[in-house]
């Protein structure tokens, strides 16, 4: 059994995680709430949003909050934002989690293509990052963790316009760090490797695939959700109180 560390400064902390629903997300909110946060997630599907807060509002001491928005619509999106904080407070964590890796080709890319996979894996980020900087500013302080991939850095396939935001993610972690780091407000960047998600395992793995990863990676185990939650858990506390401007990769060692 793993006794995995408690941090005592993410209680009653406002957090806010971006896709929250499902996959990467889902253990963000669960791990988060576990700590005695108070949690508000957007996500778009109600159905597996509210399962979720039902799963948690009896074993965690508070519920967290289901934001229902389209991150590709920048209006809705900072709508939410407002207001879960009108109602529980600044925001003080921010997790920039949501992305989808749909898969395309070259030859297939249209330009309005290309704008709605931005919107929908790169452009929210800097928004919900505007939306949430002056409370973090009023507070003294904040982190916010944005999430990338380790796919751009080993050149994957079969996806160029995803690589093409994961790769602007960690180019806008270092132009915020700069930019908001006088106001005590911490950016780092959390890079996942190849992660047992649902979606993961449903569309991709095989015992193939499987070996691949296993043969690829230094660390011969599965990397699963809650090792890339674990991380940002340390990243939101104060224990990380000097880390800023940063990438942090989680991948078993594959990259």
């Amino acid at each position: 059994m793993n006794n995995w560390a408690s941090y005592p400064s993410l209680k009653n902390r406002v957090v806010l995680i971006t896709g929250g629903g499902s996959g990467i997300g889902a253990e963000h909110v669960i791990q988060f709430c576990r700590q005695g946060a108070r949690v508000g997630f957007i996500d778009y599907n109600s159905k597996v949003s509210n399962a979720l807060v039902e799963r948690l509002a009896s074993v965690c001491a508070h519920a967290p909050e289901f934001l229902q928005a389209d991150l590709r619509d920048v209006g809705q999106v900072e709508t939410v934002i407002a207001e879960f904080a009108e109602r529980v407070g600044d925001v003080e964590v921010l997790l920039n989690n949501a992305a989808h890796d749909e898969r395309h080709r070259l030859e297939d890319v249209t330009p309005e293509y290309f704008d709605e996979r931005i919107a929908f894996n790169l452009r929210h980020l800097v928004f919900c990052a505007k939306a949430v900087a002056p409370g973090m500013k009023r507070r003294g302080g904040g982190s916010i963790i944005n999430f990338g991939s380790f796919s751009w850095r080993i050149g994957s396939a079969g996806l160029p316009i995803y690589l093409t935001a994961k790769a602007g993610i960690e180019g806008l972690t270092k132009g915020l760090a700069r930019d908001l780091g006088a106001d005590g407000i911490r950016v780092n960047c959390v890079v996942p490797g190849w992660i047992m998600t649902g979606r993961q395992l449903e569309l991709w793995m095989d015992e193939e695939v499987k070996k691949r990863i296993i043969d690829m990676q230094c660390l011969k185990d599965l990397v699963q959700p809650s090792d890339v939650s674990r991380m940002a858990l340390w990243l939101a506390s104060d224990d990380s109180r000097m880390c800023t401007s940063q990438f942090f990769v989680v991948d078993g060692g594959w990259s």
